[in-house]
């Protein structure tokens, strides 16, 4: 039975260029594995703390305060323990920072370590990532899951937080899901992306790109992203409604005013059950099947008003609103808010506790999709979580830029490798 020998952390950095995590387990038995870890723009209010110096080098966004709690703090709580132990150790991790948001140590602290531990656990087992993912579910809830390759939801045109324009929504996305197996989807995928690329440029628009690698052009409205992106489905040779969806990523939190949603680029400042209308009108009009955050994470009214108005229509997707926290997400099910819910690892801070949370929302029927961060590394563990614990979703940014196209790609090799697991239906 391994036991981990050394914990390392350095300070690297994300796609934006910002200072982040990399931590490295050692086994006893020679055994290595590391992790990156990502960071949001876009974050609710309700996240756990992710620890940065705030003040001297990289404009305060340095992370040597959290890389040091890693080496001088952490790592003696965890040496000598089998990494096999997931839950045991993000459990110590937890109990050692003992507060809500993780802020005594930094979230971004404790997950480098918990990614690292698992990676570790896998090469230790001689097993894939996707495959230890599978049995620390059955570990830690006690229930079995059956693996899958996810449907990704590509972000082909950026707004909001995550481009330099004028578009409000912040991600207009395709979601392939008429495609017969993830070498289709990913082949569909670059058609469409490089066709709508072709039909900017005719048009006058810049295709320079986003955060997440869509385009980011300024328009007239955020319907005319919608249309941009229906006319380069239907020049790849695909039926809107019929082969590819879309969906949104309203990120409405960053344009609610406290009481009204403000829509910059059409000159529009919308009440709630207007901008419920708004998007209604969108849904009826284009093959919209999933929104994401909707309304404000703290416009409560909105969100049981909008569940009840579209649920049926849409996938409505909280992420904002419950920032991958188990308890958070159990309060807004009694409250009937959304019907289905985003899974970003470092809002929460551990594997266990993100894996809980997705058992809760499997145990109320409440769908769930993994999610990457806006500030991403080359570091592919949502692939294999997506894919081990059978979410049936990926969000991680268009076909474009490595460290979005990593997932991809490590997303390809599984299917290559794993004919036993299927695409998710």
């Amino acid at each position: 039975m391994a036991k981990i020998s050394d914990v390392n952390a350095i300070q690297v950095f994300d796609s934006r260029g910002v200072p982040t995590i990399s931590c490295k387990i050692t086994l006893d038995n020679g055994i290595s594995a590391s992790s990156m870890v990502p960071s949001g723009a876009s974050t609710g209010s309700k996240e756990s703390l992710e620890l940065r110096d705030n003040e001297g080098s990289y404009h305060g966004k340095g992370v040597l305060k959290a890389v040091t709690n890693i080496k001088n703090k952490l790592k003696p709580l965890i040496l000598g323990l089998n990494p096999a132990n997931q839950l045991e150790i993000d459990q110590i991790l937890i109990d050692f920072d003992g507060t809500e948001d993780k802020s005594k140590i930094g979230a971004n602290s404790i997950l480098a370590i918990s990614l690292a531990i698992s990676h570790a656990a896998a090469k230790d087992q001689n097993i894939d990532l996707h495959e230890h993912f599978l049995n620390l579910y059955k570990n830690i809830t006690g229930d079995s899951i059956k693996p899958s390759i996810p449907i990704p939801m590509f972000n082909i045109l950026n707004g909001g937080e995550h481009a330099n324009n004028n578009i409000d929504i912040q991600e207009f996305m395709i979601i392939p899901q008429g495609a017969k197996n993830f070498s289709e989807i990913m082949k569909w995928s670059s058609e469409i992306y490089h066709n709508l690329k072709n039909i900017l440029q005719i048009k006058g628009f810049s295709s320079s790109v986003g955060d997440e690698g869509g385009f980011a052009p300024n328009l007239e409205s955020n319907e005319e992203a919608i249309k941009l992106i229906i006319e380069a489905i239907k020049s790849s040779g695909l039926k809107p409604g019929v082969d590819v969806n879309i969906a949104l990523d309203c990120a409405a939190s960053e344009f609610f005013d406290g009481k009204n949603y403000v829509l910059k680029s059409e000159n529009k400042k919308l009440s709630s059950s207007e901008f419920i209308n708004y998007l209604k009108v969108l849904i009826d009009k284009y093959p919209i099947t999933s929104i994401e955050d909707a309304m404000d994470e703290n416009d409560i009214d909105g969100w049981k008003l909008i569940t009840e108005e579209l649920g049926d229509k849409c996938q409505l997707v909280g992420d904002d609103l419950f920032v991958t926290n188990e308890k958070i997400l159990i309060e807004g099910i009694q409250k009937k808010l959304a019907n289905s819910i985003l899974i970003k690892f470092n809002q929460v801070g551990t594997i266990s506790e993100t894996i809980q949370t997705i058992h809760s929302a499997n145990t109320h029927k409440i769908k769930s999709i993994i999610s990457h961060r806006s500030g991403e590394t080359e570091d592919t563990t949502i692939a294999d979580l997506a894919v081990g614990l059978g979410v049936g979703q990926i969000k991680t940014g268009a076909p474009c830029r490595s460290d979005r196209i990593a997932k991809y790609n490590r997303l390809l090799w599984i299917e290559n490798e794993s004919s036993n697991i299927l695409l998710n239906e």
